[in-house]
């Protein structure tokens, strides 16, 4: 392949990373804005159990919460935690004027229910965007705390497409609570037309191959090749997966990137496109959160 070809290739990269700093870097000077007015924008995080890579993801948390000046508090529990105990301790951040937001880092232990804790947050406090009162907000196109991961692809396809998104048609791979259906609900409220294909679908190659969109959010390696594309698609990939390769271990998304990039026009890699996103807009979620808690300011 020639340098020409090359260069034309990387052009077509999203670089998440850089666009979730320019997003960081938004959220602190809104940060010392409200600071100013009298408010330190807080942010609480439970974390309940020794799985590793929710440690990495809260210690990421609080690293970027420190780098935009919002006040991270870590509340750490061992696995045998009493769901009465952490309804308790979520009841007490709720009381909490000084704090804005609340995460409870997902999986729970077995013993505790996920929809009871999520549940209980208080939903402006809710900055993962997933009490029951925002997910309908959402599908009402009021102004609620929206999930994050969804809501920073949105950020990514207006960065590549430009803020007109109207009219586009958008298929999202996946139907999951926490990406597939309020990403299509976000597509919607920017007035995309809409198409959401999952297991059960019939033809989704054909489906995918009429999308001006595609976000790939249904955890198969490499499952969205070249074919599933018409020329010059949008491809924001959302998958993680963890796969062996020549006795090797790597990460790679839900789209077949090498094979897709000659034919689309714009595309996520994986890692360093969706998953820098996430943790900023949960950074922007706490700084609402701090606004719809004061609506006077």
């Amino acid at each position: 392949m020639s340098l020409a070809l090359l260069q034309q290739d990387d052009d077509k990269i999203i670089d998440g990373k850089a666009i979730a700093q320019r997003v960081l870097e938004e959220v602190k000077v809104d940060v010392i804005t409200l600071q100013q007015q009298g408010i330190e924008p807080c942010l609480a995080v439970v974390l309940v159990g020794d799985d590793p890579a929710s440690h990495v993801y809260v210690r990421n948390k609080v690293e970027k919460a420190r780098f935009v000046g919002i006040r991270s508090l870590e509340f750490r529990f061992d696995e045998q935690l009493s769901e009465e105990d952490l309804l308790q301790k979520i009841d007490e951040l709720n009381a909490d004027p000084d704090v804005h937001g609340i995460l409870v880092q997902l999986p729970l232990p077995k013993q505790i229910n996920e929809t009871k804790v999520l549940e209980r947050i208080n939903p402006k406090k809710d900055v993962d965007g997933f009490h029951s009162e925002n997910v309908g907000g959402l599908s009402q196109g009021r102004d609620v705390l929206t999930p994050c991961t969804p809501t920073g692809c949105i950020r990514l396809l207006k960065e590549a497409l430009g803020d007109e998104l109207t009219g586009l048609h958008a298929v999202v791979i996946g139907r999951s609570n926490i990406v597939g259906k309020p990403m299509a609900a976000l597509l919607l409220k920017e007035s995309c037309t809409v198409t959401v294909v999952h297991s059960k679908t019939k033809n989704i190659q054909q489906i995918c191959q009429q999308a001006d969109i595609v976000v790939a959010a249904v955890g198969r390696p490499k499952m969205v090749t070249a074919s599933y594309l018409q020329a010059d698609a949008v491809v924001i990939d959302v998958g993680i997966n963890r796969i062996v390769e020549d006795g090797k271990a790597r990460l790679v998304g839900d789209v077949d990137f090498d094979d897709a990039l000659p034919m689309v026009s714009a595309i996520t890699p994986v890692p360093g496109g969706v998953g820098p996103m996430t943790i900023a807009y949960l950074m922007k979620n706490t700084l609402q959160a701090a606004r719809l808690q004061h609506p006077d300011l």
